[in-house]
């Protein structure tokens, strides 16, 4: 751990520019968990361009002491750095933290970057416009090749565009008409216009586009479908608006399988960036809720104490039901959730999901009843005990199928994440069941 410390301080004496932003973020965190006033000196000698990459990937503590720590001008500055979708995102979350200070930040501000940031903010959550970016490069159709270019070049310099990977070729009223990447550029004649090489080859740099207010799913969708580095976003008239590039797409993949998977689990991400009693005070609300639902399958086996004290076969044996079931509601639930993440299937769809998972939960169930049944006889010598063990595994695997697959549909179906609270829910109804499935079925066949 100590070792952990003394690198991290290293790393940060010696920040280059090619510094990954993630390492610089990473010993930052290191160096706050072991040493508060020397975190905060090193916060507070970074440099503008520093801080800003930083504060896009760093978790909302580390901004929290960004607002409280530094100056208004200062943050003003580290913001102006930025990108004009990484730098609405990071007001966004300045907000959510400290409404007031973000306010002083907007008012620092050019007028230029403040009333574009505004103009992002204004866009609902999950459309295309929420994710552009405003600095993109456009060419008249009937500008030449080589002033696009001499005009590129200026503004490169000049630091007001940075990653271009496609010349974007607008009309008189800035619509959109075609696109072409920048290795393609090369090969023609530098006096031609753009309109001499989209003249025959308008199919070949068709440019992708989005409407801003439709679904980012959408944006996702094409830059998957078509391999895109870039996607164009454009407004009901066609006017070019600015560009979701593939990182962005990338993120958004990533931060919704995270959000996913910690979902399922119960877990909260921004929570597990925090300290361990922030997560654990976290977590505990759902381990409140399985400890709820293991006491109500702790009452239903206490319903059949009398059972269970004549044939303690009972006992060894029904645990093993209760397992086989949650593991099928599991695995129904993860593809469900997966394919209702990709948007592959909706609550339309619900009847053909769930006869599907129910169906292959089933066959399963067929399997492992007979699997468990011979084992059952061979262990305890007792033939209607393999049938009593089989009976129920099926009824408890069909169900959890059934339940696996009905649960995040219809949570989906009343705009809630259908990952959250999913596995809880499933576990309990499968454990429930089990117990109560087979020590009835073992009362009326065998006692």
């Amino acid at each position: 751990m100590f070792n952990d410390f003394l690198e991290a301080q290293e790393l940060l004496k010696n920040i280059s520019k090619d510094q990954s932003t993630y390492e610089i973020n990473e010993a930052l965190k290191t160096i706050k968990k072991h040493n508060e006033d020397l975190y905060l000196q090193t916060l507070k000698s970074f440099d503008t361009s520093t801080l800003a990459n930083v504060a896009t990937i760093t978790p909302d503590h580390i901004l929290e002491d960004i607002l409280e720590h530094l100056s208004i001008t200062k943050i003003a500055k580290m913001v102006e750095e930025l990108e004009s979708d990484d730098a609405t995102d990071l007001i966004k979350r300045f907000e959510e933290l400290n409404s007031e200070k973000t306010l002083a930040i907007l008012n620092r501000l050019s007028s230029e970057d403040k009333e574009e940031i505004l103009r992002l903010k204004n866009y609902d959550e999950n459309t295309a416009g929420a994710y552009m970016q405003t600095e993109i490069f456009t060419a008249s159709i009937d500008e030449s090749i080589e002033k696009a270019i001499k005009r590129y070049r200026i503004l490169k310099h000049s630091g007001q565009v940075n990653q271009i990977f496609q010349i974007y070729i607008i009309d008189g009223n800035g619509k959109l008409c075609n696109s072409i990447n920048l290795s393609d550029l090369l090969l023609w004649d530098f006096k031609l216009s753009f309109a001499d090489i989209i003249k025959n080859n308008s199919e070949k740099y068709k440019s992708y586009c989005i409407k801003d207010y439709e679904d980012i799913q959408k944006a996702i969708d094409i830059v998957e479908d078509y391999d895109l580095s870039v996607l164009a976003v454009i407004n009901d008239n066609g006017v070019l608006l600015g560009r979701i590039t593939y990182d962005d797409i990338h993120d958004l993949i990533q931060e919704n399988a995270t959000e996913q998977i910690y979902n399922l689990a119960g877990v909260d991400a921004d929570v597990e960036e925090e300290s361990a009693f922030k997560a654990a005070k976290a977590r505990a609300f759902w381990l409140m809720i399985n400890l709820t639902t293991s006491l109500i399958s702790a009452n239903i086996i206490s319903l059949f104490s009398g059972e269970i004290e004549k044939l303690v076969a009972l006992a060894v044996l029904m645990p093993i039901v209760a397992s086989m079931g949650g593991n099928t509601g599991s695995q129904a639930l993860a593809v469900t959730v997966r394919k209702l993440s990709l948007n592959e299937v909706e609550f339309k769809d619900a009847k053909k999901v769930i006869l599907r998972e129910s169906g292959i939960s089933l066959l399963n169930g067929l399997i492992f009843a007979i699997i468990m049944s011979i084992i059952a006889f061979i262990w305890f010598k007792t033939a209607l005990l393999g049938l009593v063990i089989a009976l129920s595994m099926l009824i408890n695997l069909a169900l959890a199928g059934f339940v696996g697959s009905f649960v995040p549909l219809t949570l989906k179906k009343f705009k809630i994440d259908p990952a959250v609270g999913s596995s809880v829910v499933i576990t309990a109804i499968t454990d429930g069941l089990g117990f109560f499935s087979f020590l009835l079925l073992a009362k009326m066949i065998l006692l």
